[in-house]
């Protein structure tokens, strides 16, 4: 099963961007790629210019460097008149895509963790008391700040919270995963995926139907990484 983990987890590349018009797609050597809207060479370091300010990288870390089209600029959808109101699908895929781009992350990284976690439903509840789309746990919502009984709020706290544990561990996604399925103090205590059976199936599945919408988006060129004035 780890054998398999380290397989899948290769696979992944979820992707921070912090910025609606993602212009670069900077590959590091552990498989793991940011969304950048530019990037300078500063000595042996490049530095990532986002939305939301810059992140620097050792030179040697960096593999690639990808160009990306814009991506559009879509009005935020409106939250349901009523927390009782049922969303479209669609409107659920926009909130996806919405709070995947606020928080820096590729969309379809954000939801394939959706997928996994609900089957895209907000009314899902699991037996340990998770809700909704991303399956957050009431203390979970609470400290993020969010009302995880509203589709909405519920998916923008499941991104956070994404985007907080792949900071957390370096842009891991396994680890990242690990955490969001366990709980940080499980991927702590064992210093790494825990050995659940849960967890691993968890990782593997998310992994793939991750890799499954990356196999479906239009491919972009890449390029050698090279400064920039």
């Amino acid at each position: 099963m780890l054998k398999n983990l380290a397989i899948r987890t290769s696979l992944a590349a979820a992707v921070f961007a912090v910025h609606i018009f993602a212009r670069e797609s900077v590959c590091l050597n552990t498989g793991f790629c940011l969304t950048a809207d530019s990037h300078t060479l500063r000595g042996t370091t490049y530095v990532l210019h986002t939305g939301g300010g810059t992140m620097e990288f050792p030179s040697n870390q960096v593999t690639e460097i990808i160009a990306l089209p814009d991506l559009p600029n879509p009005n935020p959808p409106a939250k349901p008149a009523t927390k009782t109101a049922q969303p479209s699908p669609a409107m659920f895929d926009e909130m996806l895509v919405q709070a995947a781009i606020q928080q820096g992350l590729e969309p379809e990284f954000v939801r394939s963790v959706a997928r996994i976690e609900s089957n895209l439903h907000q009314d899902a509840v699991s037996n340990k008391g998770a809700i909704g789309l991303m399956q957050l746990m009431p203390g979970t919502a609470a400290v993020l700040g969010v009302d995880a009984h509203d589709a909405q709020d519920n998916i923008l706290g499941g991104a956070k919270f994404l985007r907080e544990l792949l900071l957390k561990y370096n842009g891991d996604p396994a680890l990242a995963l690990a955490a969001y399925n366990a709980g940080p103090g499980a991927v702590q205590k064992y210093n790494g995926v825990p050995p659940y059976m849960e967890t691993h199936k968890y990782i593997i599945r998310v992994l793939q139907e991750y890799k499954k919408l990356q196999d479906s988006k239009p491919k972009t060129e890449s390029r050698t990484p090279t400064a920039t004035n």
